[in-house]
């Protein structure tokens, strides 16, 4: 079962992707990002590619896609906060992002 992330896990897990770009959501336990890419066609691109991995992992996020941007919400809905998941889905996605 997953479950919410602990202080310790927050630090060794999420602490580096704050570092990498990504930020809390203010007034939810989540993190958010926006994905700057050459045109629509890279964005849509890497969205298919992601959007694998998260069917794989059955963990799907909230994002949006506007012209070369895509912009992601991750958080764990079945904990109402984070958890592993949202950790290992964002390393997927920046290393996808390149």
């Amino acid at each position: 079962m997953t479950e919410l992330l602990s202080d310790t896990a927050r630090t060794t897990m999420i602490d580096p992707l704050l570092e990498d770009g990504w930020a809390m959501v203010e007034g939810r336990d989540a993190i958010t990002k926006t994905y700057k890419f050459a045109d629509f066609s890279e964005a849509i691109g890497w969205m298919v590619r992601a959007g694998i991995w998260a069917e794989k992992w059955n963990h799907h996020p909230e994002w949006s896609n506007i012209y070369s941007r895509v912009t992601v919400v991750l958080t764990t809905h079945d904990v109402d906060g984070l958890s592993a998941l949202d950790a290992k889905l964002a390393r997927k996605m920046d290393t996808l992002a390149g």
